[in-house]
């Protein structure tokens, strides 16, 4: 009996560089979303449904019924419209069983006294190897740790969602400075998909358009990852792409929408409970500068 492929519908945001799948399969019509965005305005505060809505639209357009919204991981880039999907479909939130991990590291640092430590925001907590099913659909679970611990790509059929594990050939591979991120462990997973087989196709997470390219791309293969990929293709070693990769996330700058995301995405797309008034309040930690003799400035 043949193994029935995934139809996959792409749909990318442009304010934050990010690409959202509608994965549905053919026979049964059930369908997953990966990585739903929600839209919020950094200088408003203001949230907005439209991008997800679109993906539900084509979905009801499509005939499709909406079993899955699933996270590669907790993104520092982009809010999660993951409990959108589910209070309009019914389906269920999925992410790695490691956000256990993750949400112990930022508990702490704002102080989230309502975030509970275990995965419980989430309804399933995937771990290592684990299958499950959209309709006839197959999808199989890899741990891809390094650029946070939790990260996860989804194998359905010939199609793997990577998450930020990995790049368009052209620019490379995700960072790995984010607390409880791992360059060499990075690489480990960047390997794991590159095991595959060589007509096996990638779908990115993001893309930047790397120096040359006139125009936004998803979509490669692990053939091409192997030979043309800047940062992991042929050559290059663990130990190479250690210190390529610390010394390039030495130089760059916090994601702009890093505090608020981390917050959102940690609760499973939740914002924090309102205060007495109604409103919905993000953390702002203040990190006073040091001088160099370890003394605070400006506070």
């Amino acid at each position: 009996m043949a193994v029935p492929a995934p139809q996959i519908e792409a749909f990318f945001d442009d304010p934050t560089n990010t690409i959202s799948y509608l994965v549905s399969d053919p026979e049964t019509r059930q369908a997953a979303v990966i990585d739903p965005v929600l839209d919020y305005d950094h200088k408003s505060g203001e949230v907005d449904i439209r991008s997800v809505e679109a993906i539900l639209k084509r979905a009801a357009e499509e005939g499709l019924t909406i079993v899955w919204a699933l996270e590669t991981h907790a993104h520092a880039d982009h809010l999660s419209a993951a409990p959108y999907v589910k209070a309009k479909t019914g389906a269920k939130i999925g992410i790695g069983e490691h956000i256990k991990d993750v949400q112990k590291i930022f508990r702490p640092v704002f102080n989230a006294t309502d975030l509970n430590t275990d995965g419980s925001d989430f309804d399933h907590l995937f771990v290592d190897g684990e299958t499950f099913k959209i309709g006839n659909l197959t999808v199989e679970v890899m741990h891809t740790p390094g650029h946070t611990p939790a990260d996860l790509s989804y194998k359905i059929g010939d199609a793997v969602f990577v998450g930020d594990t990995i790049f368009m050939p052209d620019f490379g591979t995700a960072r790995a400075d984010f607390p409880g991120g791992d360059a060499k462990r990075l690489f480990n997973s960047i390997q794991k998909l590159l095991t595959l087989s060589d007509e096996t196709r990638l779908f990115m997470c993001h893309d930047y358009k790397a120096p040359g390219r006139d125009h936004y791309a998803w979509e490669t293969t692990v053939g091409e990852q192997k030979r043309n990929n800047v940062h992991v293709g042929e050559g290059a070693s663990e130990e190479s792409f250690v210190a390529m990769r610390e010394k390039r996330d030495a130089t760059l700058a916090a994601p702009t929408l890093l505090l608020p995301s981390i917050q959102v995405n940690i609760r499973a797309g939740r914002f924090p409970e309102a205060d007495a008034n109604g409103v919905h309040y993000l953390m702002v930690p203040v990190k006073p500068k040091t001088d160099a003799a370890g003394h605070a400035l400006g506070l």
